[in-house]
């Protein structure tokens, strides 16, 4: 790649340029133009950018890459003038930020930015981006083969998600009372039968993953996991639903997950103010809103289960299961926190001819003073299989019995939100 426009001759016509202040600081920027692009892009310096932006040669320019780091906030002015030209020569703007701050990334955004990615760049955040940039009707004429086609898989359209129902969005939360009981499945595939209910009117679906530590919905959808998320969770109170709907990605066209971050945080890096923004954004923009809870009680979960429409806790029928549901339920007795949101899953519950199961479980209930409102069966090596090959449970194996259960339990949901009858908000 030559570093300036004026020593390119090639006849093909530039359809992006990186703006940088060093763009060999982004060397991966560098490579993913190169593969998305070829030929078709160039690099500017900030000075360059906006005397370029209003030449003729311009013309045929799609997008420019903004790439900048901390060092560049202090001229936080002269990267809004660029974007505020660029806007003004029809021409959109992706921000590519490493270590910028929320309220720097927040002001760009606001004066016109189309997109936002973190750097490093994840695998294929650069070319998502560019798909990102042609779904909007008044885009300027690109010919299509001078952007990469969609592949077979993608994300699907966050950006544009809207509620299909009416109102603000109804909010189910999961939270596992014992490790391995399934809350994370429970989540992933109860939002894929939700996004399912109704054929002719599919309700929109969010899907949160809230273990900040060892979150596992985007390995279990196989999607990439965003570090724009960690901008969200640390100062979500200053940010906005676009903010918001840029950190989610998509599964098809069904569902869309905001994935735990890539790496390991400390619970408390949200507070209750931030999660409940959160919320806000989410419920704004979704029919539902599906929480996957981390295992640990925190400062926010009373902020999500006041909120819940209904909190669903799971358990197994074993000692440590009964013992850890037996401190939950005390737990939030000494907070004076609605109990009567919570039901309770049991999962790999005793089949049908299972006497002495059902025996066990019925005096586990009573121990317990609750009642068990869902039986989950065993689903077998299929469960693990469909989590590796990062697909929801009826892709692949439509006729597990944990699959089946699940999927009424989402009719179930489904139809109480339209009739209004069984799920009451209670803000």
């Amino acid at each position: 790649m030559s570093s300036g426009l004026a020593l390119r001759s090639e006849p093909a016509p530039i359809v992006a340029c990186t703006v940088s202040r060093n763009v060999q600081s982004f060397d991966l920027l560098i490579e993913d133009m190169e593969t998305e692009l070829g030929e078709g892009w160039g690099d500017l310096g900030f000075d360059e950018a906006r005397a370029f932006l209003m030449q003729p040669e311009a013309e045929d320019l799609r997008f420019i890459a903004l790439a900048i780091d901390a060092e560049d906030e202090a001229d936080i002015g002269s990267l809004g003038e660029i974007i505020k030209t660029a806007i003004q020569a029809d021409v959109r703007v992706i921000l590519v930020a490493n270590g910028v701050s929320p309220a720097a990334l927040h002001q760009l955004l606001k004066l016109g930015a189309s997109d936002f990615l973190p750097y490093p760049l994840a695998e294929g955040a650069l070319h998502d981006a560019i798909e990102r940039l042609k779904e909007p009707a008044d885009a300027p004429a690109v010919s299509a083969a001078q952007l990469p086609a969609r592949p077979a898989k993608d994300v699907a359209s966050p950006d544009n998600a809207k509620p299909q129902l009416g109102g603000r969005g109804a909010l189910f939360a999961v939270q596992n009372l014992a490790g391995g009981t399934g809350a994370s499945t429970l989540a992933t595939n109860l939002a894929w039968e939700l996004a399912q209910a109704d054929k002719k009117a599919s309700p929109s679906v969010c899907l949160m993953d809230f273990d900040l530590q060892f979150g596992s919905i985007a390995t279990y959808l196989d999607l990439p996991r965003r570090d724009v998320v960690v901008e969200m969770l640390q100062d979500a109170q200053s940010m906005d639903v676009d903010a918001f709907r840029q950190a989610l990605v998509g599964y098809g066209d069904k569902i869309s997950v905001f994935t735990a971050p890539p790496e390991i945080l400390p619970l408390d890096i949200v507070g209750p103010e931030d999660m409940d923004a959160l919320l806000n954004y989410a419920q704004e923009c979704f029919d539902i809103v599906i929480v996957d809870m981390p295992r640990s009680l925190v400062v926010w979960t009373e902020t999500i289960l006041n909120r819940a429409d209904i909190f669903f806790a799971t358990l197994e029928l074993d000692l440590r299961s009964a013992q850890d549901a037996m401190r939950f339920i005390k737990a939030l007795r000494s907070e004076d926190l609605p109990l009567e949101k919570v039901q309770y899953v049991l999962n790999r519950a005793p089949g049908l001819t299972d006497l002495s199961g059902k025996t066990r479980a019925k005096k586990m209930a009573e121990s317990l003073g609750v009642e068990i409102s869902t039986f989950l069966p065993e689903g077998g090596k299929q469960v693990m299989a469909a989590g590796d090959n990062g697909q929801p449970l009826a892709e692949i194996a439509k006729k597990n019995p944990l699959r089946k259960e699940i999927a009424k339990l989402a009719q179930g949901l489904f139809t109480a939100m339209v009739g209004d009858t069984a799920v009451t908000k209670k803000r």
